[in-house]
């Protein structure tokens, strides 16, 4: 009768073991791949290179897509009540060395002004949206801006701390291309995930929160020859999240098939600790 409740105490303890092992096969590896969704660009790791040089091509079909509203420039003069381009839909991707970020958004007619830019902070340092502009409880920080416009067919990498401090780079990083098609622009930038130039160019470490603002102007010519869009005159969304996503956690199959083995290893233990008693 003891021998069999020092078994039983044993098979408890190894159940609770057991238990315990496939638990933390379970929650060991926490999936914050949902986290601020609804808020945030993802940019999937893909095999194989980017398309960066093409908006069309059918890569971009496979990853989310994340859409934002858009509305009227309003913290600095000139102003416009009303802008052309009311949401800005965002896709990304990267290889582990190259990152492409895609914007797709209405606008009515292809024109030699129209342009678009993406715009992140820089370090740790927070920053207001309106090019880094200091506002209240805010000194404001650098931001990183990619701007694109469609007569000059290329991207220009600058840098802003405040309004009027607008920069190209002297070293130029970012590529990019714009398609404009059935009434929609597809404008897709590219870099590399790291540069040598931190104190300059937004760093993108794969699993980790930025954040990111967009612009969009509308470069149609009016009647009175000027341009509906232009400088200040623009749509913008306020900051959003970014996040370029690791490579692949497979740590918690490692713990599951641990745990498997374990249940088995104990199955085995107890049958043979079985017999053992019935032979006795």
């Amino acid at each position: 009768m003891r021998s069999r409740r020092q078994l039983g105490s044993w098979l408890d303890g190894m159940i609770g073991v057991v238990a315990g092992a496939t638990l933390a096969a379970s929650i060991v590896v926490p999936d914050h791949s949902f986290a601020q969704e609804s808020v945030a660009v993802r940019a999937v790791m893909v095999k194989g290179e980017v398309p960066g040089e093409d908006p069309n091509a059918a890569a971009w079909n496979t990853v989310p897509v994340s859409e934002f509203p858009l509305s009227p420039q309003v913290h600095w003069a000139p102003r416009i009540g009303e802008v052309t381009a009311k949401s800005v839909k965002v896709r990304a991707m990267h290889d582990g060395q190259q990152l492409a970020i895609m914007l797709e958004y209405a606008d009515p007619s292809e024109d030699p002004d129209d342009a678009a830019a993406l715009e992140f902070m820089i370090g740790d340092k927070k920053a207001h949206f309106a090019h880094g502009q200091p506002m209240a409880q805010m000194e404001g920080g650098p931001v990183n801006i990619w701007y694109w416009k469609n007569k000059d067919a290329k991207v220009l990498d600058m840098n802003a701390k405040g309004f009027g401090t607008l920069k190209a780079q002297s070293q130029q990083d970012v590529t990019g291309k714009g398609v404009y098609q059935n009434g929609t622009w597809k404008v897709v930038f590219t870099r590399s995930l790291t540069t040598g130039d931190v104190d300059h160019d937004t760093q993108f470490k794969p699993g980790e929160f930025i954040n990111i603002a967009f612009a969009i102007w509308d470069g149609k010519k009016l009647e009175s020859g000027d341009l509906k869009e232009k400088g200040s005159q623009k749509a913008v969304s306020s900051w959003w999240y970014f996040r370029a996503e690791p490579p692949p956690d497979y740590s918690a199959y490692l713990y599951a098939a641990l745990a498997v083995g374990l249940a088995a290893a104990f199955q085995f233990v107890i049958i043979r600790k079985l017999r053992k008693g019935r032979s006795t």
